[in-house]
């Protein structure tokens, strides 16, 4: 189905399947595969009111350039062979991060640095850290495609390191070697093939005394960071200053140690300036949903955190689960900056709330599964946008909202496996009060603003159920950096 204008502010859906052309306000049809082209958007019939309103009229993406398939970059990660940490080989492919070592716990589960391989292995099936995996999407799909050469989405002019001759590095203080000895614009491109055992913390409550320890790229440009198949980081990134043109692939970052000084991934501009152009795609992001005494709210802090101005990033194919509060869009009420950000492809399991957290800017939250959230999901505030498509919600508290701050943001809600609010009960949605004023839920499940900027780039959409059924298999590290192929 072609989408050629006419975002949702109403009406009965279309026919599941065939060709249909989405005109004037219909919502798309359900059970195909949607493509938006061209056209910049336009809000045409109404004026938004402060408090949530609706503003009537159409939109349409805008063109832009085509996510391509095709092989991998130079550095690219293996989809086979890799043998997954202890020593035992993957089972038809390289193992995300590795498997858990000698079956130690962690908060009561198994630990894991990753799922296990593509190729026909269950993906996603090992117990995460601190809590339960994901439900739905166990194998890995039978005809996965090619990886991306480029990302798509409001980071979609990122190139990294190019193809530059990979310098390999086996530690954090490798990488950070190797990124201090580089000039600083030409060129970087990292193979990460260090390890570490996620089951040598056997409490992870030990970890936010401890320092926090991260790699910094700040006032560099044109890095890529790729870790190789069955690698394991205890160190998070901090993308800082004028940074632009970062690329982090294919890692598996978790149990954090430092508390509210380590996230796993900050995207943060400086007095220096701010970074632009940035892509994290297929990694594997974990901490722990346990409350540690003496730590308040911050056990663990972010695991992607965009702040200060950064702008034009592509969050995409990551697995992010077993953690409190997964992505900051701004600091505080104040960090409004306009930030451009897509959130496509990502798995969110057992999290507590931000996927994402927004305060003004724009993003597009396109093709997510969302799947046992316990607070809140997208939470846009401060005047934000967000348009939400095509994504898979179910076991999910306050899935959309805008709470906790002291201006309403506002979603456009299309072609979600939700549709109605008929279907909170199918799902198992649910929604609990805030205390905070002004609050917005999207209880009536209606969108409160058409999404006011054209997004400069073209996308396909894929079926919130191959999402639930498919995505595992593809998100996360150590999965030949494969993409979802839905028909």
């Amino acid at each position: 189905m072609v989408a050629t204008g006419g975002a949702q502010t109403g009406g009965s859906p279309l026919p599941s399947g065939g060709t249909v052309v989405a005109a004037g306000g219909a919502t798309a049809a359900t059970g195909g595969r949607l493509t938006v082209t061209g056209g910049a958007a336009a809000v045409t019939g109404g004026a938004l009111t402060g408090s949530g309103g609706a503003a009537m009229g159409g939109m349409t993406s805008a063109g832009g350039a085509t996510t391509a398939g095709g092989t991998l970059a130079a550095g690219g990660a293996k989809s086979g062979g890799a043998t997954a940490a202890g020593g035992a080989p993957a089972t038809g492919g390289a193992a995300a991060g590795g498997a858990a070592t000698g079956g130690a716990k962690i908060g009561g589960a198994t630990a894991v640095a990753g799922s296990t391989a593509s190729g026909g292995a269950k993906s996603g099936g090992a117990t995460a850290a601190g809590g339960a995996p994901a439900t739905g999407g166990s194998t890995t799909p039978a005809n996965p495609g090619a990886p991306e050469t480029k990302p798509l989405g409001y980071g979609q002019a990122t190139t990294g390191g190019g193809s530059k001759t990979p310098v390999t590095a086996d530690s954090m203080a490798a990488v950070q070697a190797a990124i201090d000895a580089y000039s600083g614009s030409g060129g970087l491109v990292i193979n990460y093939t260090g390890k570490f055992d996620f089951t040598s913390i056997s409490d992870p409550c030990t970890q936010w005394l401890l320092p926090a320890q991260t790699v910094e790229i700040k006032k560099t440009n044109d890095i890529t960071i790729l870790g190789a198949d069955g690698s394991a980081a205890h160190f998070g990134f901090h993308i800082a200053s004028s940074s632009s043109n970062i690329i982090i692939r294919n890692m598996t970052i978790g149990l954090l140690a430092g508390a509210g000084s380590a996230d796993a991934i900050s995207i943060e501009g400086m007095s220096g300036g701010f970074p632009t152009n940035v892509w994290i795609d297929h990694n594997e992001l974990f901490s722990s949903m346990v409350e540690c005494p003496g730590a308040g709210d911050t056990s663990f802090d972010g695991l992607i955190d965009v702040k200060k101005g950064s702008d034009n990033i592509t969050i995409s194919y990551n697995y992010i689960h077993d953690h409190r509060k997964v992505s900051l869009n701004g600091f505080s009420d104040d960090d409004t900056a306009v930030r451009h950000i897509t959130f496509h492809h990502n798995v969110f399991s057992n999290v507590g709330s931000r996927t994402p957290l927004q305060r003004g800017g724009y993003s597009h939250v396109l093709n997510n599964y969302l799947t046992t959230i316990t607070t809140s999901g997208v939470n846009v505030r401060m005047s934000g946008y967000s348009l939400v498509e095509g994504n898979y919600f179910e076991k999910a508290e306050n899935p959309v909202t805008s709470r906790d701050s002291s201006a309403l943001g506002f979603w456009e809600l299309r072609n979600n496996n939700i549709m109605t609010p008929a279907d909170f009960t199918k799902y198992t949605i649910t929604w609990s009060a805030s205390t905070s004023t002004p609050t917005k839920d999207a209880t009536d499940w209606t969108t409160t603003a058409a999404y006011p900027v054209a997004l400069g780039y073209t996308y396909s959409v894929d079926p919130p159920q191959c999402l639930k059924d498919n995505l595992l298999g593809v998100a996360g590290a150590g999965k030949g950096l494969a993409t979802l192929k839905c028909n």
